[in-house]
C-alpha cells in the first residue's frame, strides 16, 4: 500500500477553475485498478493551495494510471508544489 500526498500551490483567483480541470482525472483514478482512494481539493486556510491525497495499492497500478502525467495547462498553472509518496507497512486504527 503506497500514499502519495502533499500539496500545490496555485494563483488564488484560478484555484477553482484549476480543481474544475482535474474533475476528470479524479474520476479516471477512482475507477483505475489498485486505486484505494484519490482525492484533490481546495484548503479551508490558504487561498492558493490545493490538497492532494492518493491511495493505491502497488507503484506499478499507480504508474500505469499516472500515464504521461498531467497536461500541460495545469502544469503550467502550479506554481509550486511538495507531493511525496509514502510506503505503508500497517495499518491501525486511529
Amino acid at each position: 500500500m503506497l500514499i502519495v500526498a502533499g500539496t500545490l500551490y496555485v494563483d488564488p483567483a484560478r484555484r477553482d477553475a484549476y480543481l474544475a480541470s482535474c474533475a476528470e482525472a479524479v474520476r479516471a483514478a477512482r475507477a483505475a485498478p489498485g486505486c484505494v482512494d484519490f482525492a484533490v481539493s481546495a484548503d479551508l486556510v490558504e487561498p492558493g493551495r490545493i490538497n492532494v491525497y492518493e491511495r493505491w495499492e502497488s507503484d506499478e497500478q499507480l504508474l500505469v494510471f499516472r500515464g504521461s502525467g498531467p497536461d500541460a495547462e495545469q502544469v503550467t498553472a502550479i506554481l509550486g508544489a511538495e507531493v511525496h509518496k509514502f510506503r505503508i507497512s500497517g495499518v491501525e486504527a486511529p
